[in-house]
């Protein structure tokens, strides 16, 4: 069972400290306040031996890398219990800090316990480190602070962070596979060009007249891969380095973004992503009490999509000039009607925040529907693909073979 030191202060105004066993944090503070003591620090004590040489080694590893999205969210559920647990925000960063194993998430979290031990806001200590704490995450925690539930808020924003994860791990895992079988397809294309065929060549060497076409094209396929293989392994590569470059563009980002939303396959995924998150998030930052302009701006910035991104910087300066948010949204394609008439409905009944996130919760449905829906589809079509490249290349070697016993039989 993990230690903890603590300091506390009794009924009488006495210091005391000392060392007890819990589970958690959480419930080390809760056995102090129920023996009538106010909790003042609570850290867990460092391990030693084998515990300790482990901790170094993860130490070593984590020390180039930067801190995920998964040490942000439990960062994110420990403060909050900490905080409900009636730890002050500083004690609580300290405590986390030295149980974290990323080095440089560890420095991040005690240069934010320094700036508000200063005097700073637990928001604006964050908002320096926009990669770990992005504007939703700020927005919200400011909201709390203004209103005093900042250990609902961060509860609230571990949801959000959870069901975000979510659905990035729905997404890649549902490119991994069609990736994996293009990457098998593409490499057993190549060995059978560069490695089978030309074994054949000394056997059809002076029969080339005799040759069916579709031996003759993949035979002089096979000698120009041969001979040119360098370039193979080059361009290719410039060519991802190039296209990777251009998306970075505004242009290529735009256009990037908008293909996304047109591919046969991916479209109603995609589509279905970017309205989910951009009504989660909205919806969120509205409950949050965070104003109706802010949230738009911050819905743009994360949406994650250059055009969505327009969209809600549109309606931001319509609704500046006096329109409601669904008369702002009327013209879209981005949206679906039935989308745009539930925020009309919100708006008119006081309740927007409210149906965003219903909204989003059945359009986070549909994007797992999608995403089964793709990858059912893109199966079966990868497969057909791949068997029909890897049999016109058995056809063309055994075809001759054939042909030629043929000859030598008559």
């Amino acid at each position: 069972m993990p230690q903890y030191r603590y300091q506390a202060r009794l009924n009488t105004g006495k210091l005391h400290g000392g060392v007890l066993n819990a589970d958690s944090a959480a419930a080390a503070a809760t056995m102090l306040r129920s023996q009538g003591q106010h909790v003042l620090k609570l850290v867990p004590l460092q391990g030693s031996g084998s515990g300790e040489l482990l901790k170094k080694i993860s130490q070593i590893i984590n020390w180039s890398s930067g801190p995920s999205s998964k040490e942000v969210l439990d960062f994110t559920c420990q403060l909050a219990v900490m905080i409900r647990a009636g730890i002050s925000i500083r004690q609580a960063l300290e405590g986390i800090a030295d149980q974290t194993d990323n080095v440089k998430f560890r420095r991040i979290l005690q240069n934010i316990r320094q700036d508000v031990e200063s005097g700073k806001q637990f928001s604006e200590a964050i908002a320096r480190y926009p990669r770990l704490f992005d504007a939703l995450y700020v927005n919200m925690v400011r909201a709390s602070e203004m209103s005093g539930s900042f250990a609902h808020m961060l509860d609230r924003i571990a949801t959000f962070m959870k069901q975000q994860l979510e659905t990035r791990k729905m997404v890649i895992g549902a490119s991994i596979y069609p990736g994996v079988i293009a990457t098998l397809a593409t490499t057993v294309t190549i060995f059978l060009m560069t490695f089978v065929l030309p074994r054949f060549t000394t056997v059809f060497e002076g029969k080339e007249a005799a040759l069916p076409g579709p031996t003759k094209f993949l035979m002089a396929i096979s000698a120009w891969m041969t001979a040119n293989w360098i370039v193979m392994i080059i361009v290719p590569l410039l060519v991802l380095i190039a296209f990777l470059f251009f998306i970075r563009t505004e242009i290529g980002r735009f256009w990037f973004d908008g293909t996304k939303l047109q591919a046969p396959l991916f479209k109603r995924m995609f589509r279905a992503l970017y309205v989910s998150r951009s009504l989660q998030t909205m919806g969120e930052l509205l409950n949050a009490g965070v104003p109706v302009l802010d949230a738009m701006t911050v819905t743009g910035d994360i949406s994650g999509n250059v055009l969505y991104r327009g969209l809600w910087r549109k309606v931001n300066m319509d609704v500046r000039q006096g329109q409601k948010i669904n008369a702002a949204l009327g013209e879209t394609t981005l949206l679906p009607k039935a989308v745009v008439q539930m925020i009309a409905a919100g708006e008119d009944s006081g309740k927007l925040g409210e149906v965003l996130e219903e909204i989003a919760e059945f359009y986070s449905a549909a994007l797992r529907d999608a995403i089964k829906t793709m990858t059912s589809m893109i199966e079966p079509i990868l497969i057909v693909v791949m068997g029909s490249i890897v049999g016109f290349i058995a056809m063309a070697i055994i075809l001759p073979i054939f042909k030629m016993s043929a000859i030598v039989a008559g």
